[in-house]
């Protein structure tokens, strides 16, 4: 009998349906920890439709500093935008730790963020939370301590993709 080839977009969703359910004790699910300049981000895995490797990039003239271009992942074209120079640091070096982080479907554009690299799952319950100043930027949520000091922030990936500054691409 033959066996029925699974598409690395099929293995890549049951992964992360799989990561998600993983618990440790009874707790929070773990989130997957990303950096992006100097920030440590955490995100949900059911938000994050994908992490790939850093894909050769299209330039697109007369657009903002931060959209770095259009990558071909797997036939379909992405917007991506460096996730660090939308938030006013510096621009993402290209190397063999960047990674494109596709937003998933529940964002309803075709966008990914451009990531220095991924970190791996993180649990909260093993961080302490924080009292976290007033941020203006409304896809920050609640804020960690990790064992080692570090702080972490919890991305809203649906509010990013919501807001008018991330949609428009084009200069003014």
């Amino acid at each position: 009998m033959a066996k029925r080839k699974l598409s690395l977009r099929e293995f890549q969703e049951g992964l992360v349906q799989r990561l998600s359910s993983a618990r440790s004790g009874v707790g929070a699910p773990a989130l997957l920890g990303v950096q992006a300049g100097g920030d440590l981000w955490l995100l949900d895995l059911a938000d994050a439709g994908e992490i790939v490797p850093l894909q050769p990039l299209t330039g697109v003239p007369l657009t903002k500093p931060w959209f770095s271009g259009i990558a071909n992942i797997r036939g379909v074209l992405y917007g991506v935008v460096d996730f660090s120079a939308f938030q006013g640091g510096e621009a993402t070096p290209p190397n063999a730790d960047s990674r494109l982080l596709i937003l998933g479907a529940r964002a309803g554009i075709n966008c990914a963020l451009l990531v220095n690299r991924t970190l791996g799952l993180r649990n909260v319950e093993q961080m302490s939370p924080q009292e976290a100043a007033p941020d203006a930027r409304p896809w920050v949520g609640a804020q960690y301590l990790d064992d080692e000091g570090a702080l972490w922030k919890r991305l809203n990936l649906r509010s990013l993709a919501a807001q008018p500054d991330f949609l428009e691409i084009g200069l003014a």
